[in-house]
């Protein structure tokens, strides 16, 4: 029965593990697409004639979703999936004023 439990328990410790390292990929993934597309956008919006409030969105948007994923990779998915979705909306913010 002893070996049974410790077998059971080593194999929730490795799927904990796994889960770990996905939520930590996913953050440093998501967190550096982002970041690029903010670049990206904020590049673009540049070379128009739109306000200086516009890029600046953009690109701090970026920042702060290039941001989450340093924190991502670094195992702190909780902070970078929040820092992802304040650096989402910022940049949804600098395209209302577009």
């Amino acid at each position: 029965m002893d070996e049974n439990a410790e077998e059971h328990a080593e194999e929730h410790a490795q799927d904990a593990a796994l889960d770990a390292r996905r939520a930590r990929w996913t953050a440093t993934g998501t967190g550096a697409l982002l970041a690029l597309v903010g670049l990206a956008a904020s590049s673009l919006r540049l070379t128009g004639s739109m306000p200086v409030l516009v890029p600046g969105a953009y690109a701090f948007g970026g920042a702060v979703c290039a941001f989450a994923s340093v924190l991502g990779a670094r195992g702190r998915t909780r902070r970078a999936l929040w820092l992802l979705i304040i650096g989402v909306m910022v940049m949804a913010l600098g395209d209302q004023f577009d």
